[in-house]
């Protein structure tokens, strides 16, 4: 059970962010399982994550399970998602097209950090215990909601193994 502190703290997060600097960097260590938001180099928030049911290396094709590695940028938002709000990255870069291309595959799309399936909210940071994204980065939805407020569209992001 929570205790008073940590659901009072959850309530007032959102007001602590008002006149936040916003994010203009985002790091995603895969095996560290954390995705960090930056601000001039410096580590602004840390979230635990879950990855692609398959977490070790590069996305390679479209339905491999994969979470891509690399640089790539948030390039848009959907408040209306199957999860609860999500961000799309930029994937696949020119790199990430050209290495599919010459495997005869298709590289995929649809890569995001978004929260939990709509409806699933309660599972809160139990979703952690396993990776089973497709290839997203997945957050709680009160931590979706921090970093859609926190990171605008055109924030470089870098995956690192």
């Amino acid at each position: 059970m929570a205790s008073r502190r940590t659901v009072l703290g959850a309530l007032l997060a959102p007001l602590a962010l008002r006149g936040q600097t916003q994010a203009d960097a985002i790091l995603v260590r895969k095996a560290r399982r954390e995705l960090l938001l930056l601000s001039g180099g410096r580590v602004m928030r840390t979230y635990a994550i879950a990855l692609g049911r398959v977490p070790s290396g590069p996305k390679q094709r479209q339905g491999d399970g994969k979470t891509p590695e690399g640089g790539y940028t948030i390039s848009g938002r959907n408040l209306h998602s199957a999860y609860h709000r999500s961000l799309r990255i930029s994937y696949p870069n020119e790199s990430d097209r050209a290495r599919a291309r010459r495997a005869g595959v298709s590289p995929g799309g649809d890569i995001m950090i978004h929260g939990l399936p709509n409806g699933l909210g309660s599972l809160g940071a139990a979703h952690r215990l396993n990776d089973w994204t497709e290839g997203c980065i997945a957050v709680t939805n009160v931590e979706i909601e921090e970093i859609w407020r926190l990171a605008p569209d055109g924030t470089p992001i870098r995956i690192e193994p």
